[in-house]
């Protein structure tokens, strides 16, 4: 770490299998030429610098760091997610919290309409037919012409929903502000039941990108599972408790619904003699839609965009603002 005063400081522990050096490149390319930016590489780094830094960024910062904070205003968070941060000591201390919304569009727009397409064309059972060296067909149906339900309209549901424009399909989107409307044909909100369990009955897709919340959390259970139509596939790329796991591998096993492709699972990691490992119709994938080799590029631009009013003081105007 660099000897001068950090005016930023990266906290240790990288993302995706990737390494902290390349967010502390970009910044530095992104970031005006005097704005000192410090990797931490050690505890003891993380301590020194974090009594210096007016921007701490990474995912997470613990109570015993914050201790030391003697200059943060902001701490920057490299997850879209932040229910994990110490938010009460954050605010009772004014420090300002961003995180990283907007950084996973393309790539998690990308695992969920691939794991769409993978169950609409077959390609799981084409996949197992090779390595047994059959050649026999299979029926496969279109995403062309479906109706895809979104739960969840920020940075994610947005660009799913773009990426599903090519396809013509029918969007309904679920958020919590409906009255703000949205990129989708139809706009309902988390709490209208009686259209929501409409917008379930009419989908072939039902897609999770929302927060965890109270409101969110189980909100795909036994009732929404039985209200769905058997060839009806659930992409999960937000939480894992959003959706009651119980239920799901029970309306899996009777064939209640056509299938799932999950990233996220309830618990997390998915325990190894756990069913839904075992079910032809469950795909998953070990969190890991999120990952791109574009994920601290563009994570440094958030906080290179917010820098004039890290400058200014001007807190209230910063992109990605939580807290």
């Amino acid at each position: 770490m660099t000897e001068q005063p950090p005016d930023v400081l990266i906290l240790r522990g990288g993302a995706h299998g990737i390494s902290t050096r390349e967010y502390a490149a970009s910044l530095r390319e992104k970031l005006p030429d005097d704005v000192v930016v410090s990797r931490a590489t050690t505890p003891e780094e993380e301590r020194a610098g974090v009594r210096q830094a007016r921007v701490v960024t990474g995912g997470k910062i613990p109570e015993s760091l914050l201790k030391e904070a003697e200059n943060l205003q902001v701490f920057a968070g490299s997850s879209a997610g932040y229910d994990h941060l110490p938010l009460e000591t954050l605010a009772s201390m004014g420090v300002a919290v961003t995180n990283a919304s907007g950084v996973h569009g393309p790539n998690i727009a990308e695992h969920v309409v691939g794991s769409m397409l993978m169950f609409a064309r077959g390609f799981r059972t084409f996949w197992r037919q090779q390595e047994r060296h059959e050649w026999r067909t299979h029926q496969s149906t279109e995403l062309f012409g479906s109706c895809v339900t979104v739960f969840g309209l920020g940075a994610i549901g947005r660009t799913v929903i773009d990426r599903l424009s090519a396809f013509e399909v029918e969007t309904i989107g679920v958020r919590y502000s409906p009255e703000k409307r949205g990129p989708t044909d139809h706009v309902l909100g988390f709490e209208d039941t009686a259209q929501l369990n409409d917008a379930l009955a009419r989908s072939d897709y039902v897609v999770l990108a929302c927060p965890l919340t109270e409101t969110t959390r189980g909100i795909i259970s036994h009732d929404e599972l039985k209200t769905m139509e058997p060839h009806a596939v659930l992409v999960n790329v937000g939480r894992g408790p959003l959706v009651d796991i119980d239920a799901l591998v029970a309306a899996l096993q009777r064939n209640a619904i056509g299938g799932v492709a999950l990233d996220v699972t309830d618990p997390e990691p998915l325990p190894p003699d756990h069913p839904l490992w075992e079910l032809g119709n469950a795909f998953i994938t070990p969190h890991a839609s999120g990952h791109t080799p574009l994920y601290y590029e563009r994570l440094a631009d958030i906080l290179a965009g917010d820098w004039d009013a890290i400058e200014s003081g001007n807190l209230d105007e910063l992109d990605n603002r939580v807290r």
